[in-house]
């Protein structure tokens, strides 16, 4: 599991796949997210703008990253 550091109190879903690589660009990441493809914390998310704080895990497509402070 790949660790991603941000330096705020959150990241929104869309920037962060965009930051960890993984979705190419933010409309890529916007659609998805819209087709449901993006898990948080083991939970199919649909929102694009969903704050993802320190502690939290996304995956997508089998490889799933965790948010540290």
């Amino acid at each position: 599991m790949q660790e991603i550091a941000i330096s705020g109190a959150f990241i929104k879903l869309d920037a962060l796949l965009k930051f960890a690589n993984l979705a190419c660009s933010g409309g890529e990441a916007k659609i998805l997210i819209a087709e449901g493809q993006v898990q948080v914390n083991g939970e199919t998310c649909t929102q694009r703008g969903k704050k993802i704080r320190p502690g939290d895990t996304v995956a997508l497509n089998g490889e799933a990253v965790r948010v540290i402070g």
